[in-house]
């Protein structure tokens, strides 16, 4: 079991950091700009160049059944979800094939309704309570792939 990491704009880095330390997993960081993070031996830093999309690129082709993706990005959730993989939102929201049709849906809708200035901005600011859930749903999903389920 391996941890992936969509970390340009990761919130929660280091409580990824902290729950791969508890379960001795390996966590692959990967963004398209050096970030600066603790040198740790679980930690596995990778800067893709090449374009906006081709740190989701390396994810997928790296990532495999049984292993966790971390991630904000509803294509790249769906795309590890293909793939056999376990995927949790920054704020706790697990990803899976019920709903990723859904969030696709409204990524796609909530992206009309800001080109037409029908809505504005993002969406809530992350918090203690968003960090609190995070935590507790890699531990789960680190729970379940353990268990076999």
């Amino acid at each position: 079991m391996l941890i992936y990491v969509d970390g340009d704009a990761c919130p929660v880095k280091s409580e990824v950091m902290r729950v791969a330390q508890r379960h001795t997993l390996v966590v692959h960081m990967v963004s398209n700009h050096w970030m600066r993070l603790p040198a740790h031996p679980l930690l596995k830093m990778h800067v893709v160049t090449g374009g906006l999309d081709k740190a989701d690129d390396w994810i997928v082709e790296h990532i495999q059944q049984g292993d966790i993706a971390i991630t904000a990005d509803i294509p790249l959730a769906a795309r590890c979800l293909t793939k056999g993989a376990r995927v949790i939102g920054p704020t706790g929201k697990p990803f899976d094939n019920d709903c990723i049709g859904m969030a696709l849906a409204m990524r796609d809708l909530n992206a009309h309704l800001r080109d037409t200035g029908e809505i504005r901005g993002g969406g809530p600011s992350f918090g203690n309570k968003d960090r609190s859930r995070f935590l507790q749903a890699l531990e789960e999903a680190i729970q379940a792939i353990k268990r076999g389920r």
